[in-house]
């Protein structure tokens, strides 16, 4: 199952400089989830500091709980705002029978 997740980091709360420290190291942990297949496609947001992924995994909760262990998350300078799961658009799909 895919799914969309929107990242935000907190930047009311935290500033770059608390931010540098883990930013390769979140980078790397991303660079690794790609690598095994769980992070599809990733993107920097336009609109404010984070990510949209397109992820693949087999339940919500999988998706929740492996992003959890991304270090920027850890250090509470990170939030899931929105984990949309994903299903065949209909135009794709064969007609019912």
């Amino acid at each position: 199952m895919q799914f969309i997740a929107l990242t935000r980091r907190k930047t009311e709360t935290f500033t770059d400089a608390q931010f540098a420290p883990l930013l390769d190291a979140e980078a790397e942990q991303v660079r690794a989830l790609y690598a095994q297949g769980f992070i599809r496609q990733v993107w920097s947001r336009g609109d404010v500091a984070g990510a949209c992924h397109l992820i693949e995994a087999g339940s919500e909760q999988e998706v929740r709980d492996t992003l959890h262990h991304l270090p920027l998350h850890q250090a509470g300078m990170l939030e899931l705002v929105a984990l949309v799961p994903l299903k065949p658009f209909r135009a794709f799909c064969p007609p019912p029978k």
